[in-house]
Order: C-alpha cells, then sequence, then structure tokens
C-alpha cells in the first residue's frame, strides 16, 4: 500500500452515505478498509456499489450471532479504527459498542457517525439529511427570493458535515494518539458538521452583512454578479465576479459601458439586464468570450459532463473504476502519492483472503469460513 495512510487499518461496519463516504476519504489516501457486512437484517434502503465502496475488501458477519461477534472482535484486536453508523445504543445492544472494544484494544479510535450525535432530544430519533441542515440553519439560506428552502441534494449534511467531519476526527485521533498512546470515541453528528459548515454565514450576519431574506444576500443569488444565467441554448453559467476588477471584466464581455459596482439596491434590475444579454448567445460561445479573462465566468457543468472539461482533464481529476466515471482522490501529496482506486473487493469476493490480508493466521481464517461465521 502507498499513500500517507498506509498502514492504517479501518474495521467499517456497513451503512448507507456519510460513513462509506468517510472511509473512502480514508481508503484513497491510503488506509486499509475491511467492510464488515451484516450477513442478517439488512437496510431496508440500500444504494447501488459505486464510488463510496472502493478500496475496500469486505467480509459478511452475523452480528447478532456469538460466533460472528467473535468473528468481529478477532478483527478489531489489530485494527486502528472503528466505524459504525447506528443510531445511540446500537452498536452496546449487540455487543461491540466502544467500551466493549477498547477494553480489547486501548488503542481503538472509535467513529460513531449519527445525524444527531450521541446525546440530546433528537438522539434517538429517525432523521435524513435535510432534517439534519434543517435545525443546524444550512437548509434556510439555500434557494430563490420570496420561494421556499431548496434541498441541496444530500452534499451539506450526508457528506461535508457528516463523512468528511468523521474522516477529520479520525485523523486528529490518530495523530493524537501518537502522543498519548490511545485511542478515544468520536461523536460525529452531521447537524453539527453542518453548523460548522455555517460558520462563515454566522460571521457575515454578526457584521450585518447577511440579514435579508433567503436569495437575497451577495452570496446566495442576491447579487447581480454572484449569481448563474441562462444562455440561448438552455444552459447556463456561474458569475462570480465579486472585486471591483472582476466586474469590470464581466462588464466589458457583457458589451455594457463603465459602470459603478452597485449597491444591493440595485441587484434586481442588474440582474434582469444580464439575463436579457446572457441568452443572446450559447454557454460555449459566452465561453469563448470570457476564456482568458478574469470576469470569473464559468460554465455550469452537470456531473456526467465534468470530466470532460478541458482543466479537469489536464489534472487528471477524474477517474475510471468498475466502468464508472467518477473523481479522483483529493487532495494531492508531493511525496506519498495515494494509490490508484480499486472497487470493492477489486480481486474477487474472497472471505479468507480478506482475513488473511488483515493478518489473521492463513488457518485460522479458513475456519472462520469453515463454521461460517465469515461469509
Amino acid at each position: 500500500m502507498t499513500g500517507p495512510l498506509a498502514g492504517v487499518r479501518i474495521i467499517e461496519i456497513a451503512s448507507l452515505a456519510p460513513a462509506p463516504f468517510g472511509c473512502m476519504l480514508l481508503a484513497d489516501l491510503g488506509a486499509q478498509v475491511l467492510r464488515v457486512e451484516r450477513a442478517t437484517n439488512q437496510a431496508s434502503f440500500t444504494t447501488p456499489p459505486g464510488p463510496l465502496d472502493r478500496g475496500r475488501r469486505t467480509v459478511a458477519l452475523d452480528l447478532k450471532s456469538d460466533s460472528g461477534l467473535r468473528a468481529l472482535f478477532r478483527l478489531a484486536e489489530s485494527a486502528d479504527v472503528f466505524v459504525e453508523g447506528f443510531r445511540p445504543g446500537v452498536a452496546e445492544r449487540l455487543g461491540f459498542g466502544p467500551d466493549a472494544l477498547t477494553q480489547l484494544n486501548s488503542r481503538l479510535i472509535y467513529g460513531r457517525m449519527t445525524g444527531w450525535g450521541q446525546h440530546g432530544p433528537l438522539a434517538h430519533a429517525a432523521g435524513h439529511d435535510i432534517n439534519y441542515i434543517s435545525i443546524a440553519g444550512a437548509l434556510d439560506v439555500i434557494g430563490p427570493s420570496g420561494e421556499k428552502p431548496n434541498p441541496p441534494v444530500n452534499l451539506l449534511g450526508d457528506f461535508g458535515g457528516g463523512g468528511a467531519y468523521l474522516a477529520l476526527g479520525i485523523l486528529a485521533a490518530l495523530y493524537e494518539r501518537e502522543q498519548s498512546g490511545r485511542g478515544q470515541v468520536i461523536d460525529a453528528a452531521m447537524v453539527d458538521g453542518a453548523s460548522s459548515l455555517m460558520s462563515f454565514m454566522h460571521g457575515m450576519h454578526a457584521a450585518g452583512q447577511w440579514s435579508k431574506e433567503r436569495g437575497s444576500n451577495l452570496l446566495d443569488g442576491g447579487a447581480s454578479y454572484y449569481d448563474t444565467y441562462e444562455t440561448a441554448d438552455g444552459k447556463f453559467l456561474a458569475v462570480g465576479a465579486l472585486e471591483p476588477q472582476f466586474y469590470k471584466a464581466l462588464i466589458a464581455g457583457l458589451g455594457l459601458g463603465p459602470r459603478i459596482q452597485r449597491d444591493s439596491a440595485h441587484w434586481p434590475e442588474e440582474k434582469r439586464e444580464f439575463a436579457h444579454i446572457f441568452k443572446t448567445r450559447t454557454r460555449d460561445g459566452w465561453m469563448n468570450v470570457f476564456d482568458g479573462t478574469d470576469a470569473c465566468v464559468s460554465p455550469v457543468l452537470s456531473p456526467w459532463e465534468a470530466h470532460l472539461h478541458p482543466h479537469n482533464q489536464a489534472r487528471n481529476a477524474f477517474i475510471e473504476v468498475d466502468g464508472i466515471i467518477q473523481p479522483a482522490p483529493a487532495p494531492r501529496f508531493s511525496r506519498t502519492e495515494p494509490p490508484t482506486p480499486v472497487g470493492m473487493d477489486a480481486e474477487g469476493r474472497d472471505p479468507a483472503a480478506s482475513l488473511i490480508s488483515w493478518g489473521i493466521p492463513e488457518a485460522e481464517a479458513e475456519e472462520f469460513v469453515r463454521r461460517g461465521n465469515v461469509r
């Protein structure tokens, strides 16, 4: 293995979206991730295999059986990190909560990924991304003026405030363990992460620069020079000309005469003007105008065409794994380059080989499989 996390071993209890994303980030950086799937009582909703699953080997255990639990404890003995995404208390009831596993392995870092966190009035309530970001104050600021809030798919809760913060917590705990020699429990809650992502907005509000209704502020589509505009072919451009020199370049590209960058009272009028002009050319036609300028104009690409953009191609920002074009690992490293991602169980699903790769002796691994403890 290569990458800055080479040698780090992570057990991931199979779950949906946020925890798999966090473990994908760590696997992309070279960590050895073993996903433990539940042999029984699978979740009623599952997602198809894809990029979030890359870089793992898998085994299946019946986590409600004594034999399955023994196999899990055997794996945890030599793990650096353990990740689960159950509601609070479920792992304890199943017998592999943090107290049980850290008694076995005092260096183990136990990552808990939930929506509401391990305590609080909502800790045991059901919820999804849209619910977590709603009470974090993140959903309220997203959407056009005079209209309802728009859920930003599940980027802010599941991935930005969830899996990414889980990975950050694990990295911090790994660093701290180098000083203390001890593991610890990480309470990674999507509501906390989404709140953290709003830090900048809280600062803007305190400074009196973010106090208007949704869709009427500088960065939420209110400003004429920070918004998206439809082009003649029904596609869109993103405009981010915040600074005066960039605004000047935007105005020049639109064929307008010199003007002072207007205050918010004039944004609606200027937006209508810009919208009319942008509709006179296609998206690519406008990019021929703005390419090479500092007008901060870019095409709004779909996820399925982003890999075709020359900048993304020059940086090899997308890769193909198992026939799926997907984002390449990020960030990049000058010296400890991460491995090229491979699909889940890239060499074929082999429970015994997965255990052997974890360091369990071959005879013991084969016995686990023969007895049905591991499938």
